[in-house]
């Protein structure tokens, strides 16, 4: 696998979880690594229904999408529970989809607190996912490629910390924009 492959590494910015509306997602564009060649944004609602529809459209219509070869999230969820169809994601942009999570989740813990809030339609799309694998100190879950790719793109585009660059560099900025400085572990 070349160095330099294209990757799209997208995650949320900072939300009050108490209120309604809509969440900044920033993504990177990468090379490897190594080099930030664009940055995207959209926005979604928090614990929205949204979050793959707006992805979807932002992945298709960049002028960078010839180039992309996968799609690295932060976690399957973006502002709160807007749970993302990796599944859709990856067929409808052609591009596989690695989900980063810090984590061992707690399935049962996820499961119960969405029961909880009547948000149970988003169980089946947690459970469509497929299952959580570990890769070096983080967790994956994975679309359109196997654990043994995904251990090279990971190889390639953890150049400055366990995550990769292109999730690093997206939160960094998201928290930066939202917060006028950025915060938090990325």
């Amino acid at each position: 696998m070349k160095k330099e492959i294209r990757i799209l590494g997208i995650d949320d910015a900072p939300f009050d979880k108490f209120k309604k509306g809509k969440v900044l997602v920033v993504g990177t564009v990468f090379r490897g690594g190594s080099f930030c060649d664009g940055v995207l944004s959209t926005k979604v609602t928090i614990d929205g229904n949204d979050a793959t529809r707006k992805l979807i459209k932002l992945v298709n219509k960049t002028k960078h999408k010839p180039q992309l070869q996968y799609i690295i999230l932060d976690g399957i969820a973006l502002g709160g529970f807007n749970v993302v169809d990796i599944e859709e994601l990856y067929k409808k942009t052609s591009l596989p989809v690695i989900v980063v999570i810090r984590r061992m989740p707690d399935r049962k813990k996820i499961i119960a607190t969405l029961m909880k809030i009547n948000m149970k339609p988003k169980i089946t799309l947690i459970e469509k996912a497929g299952r959580v694998y570990r890769v070096n100190n983080i967790f994956v879950q994975l679309k359109g490629l196997t654990k043994e790719k995904a251990k090279e793109v990971l190889k390639i585009s953890c150049t400055r910390s366990l995550l990769p660059e292109p999730i690093r560099v997206a939160h960094l900025i998201a928290s930066g924009i939202v917060l006028g400085e950025s915060r938090g572990s990325a």
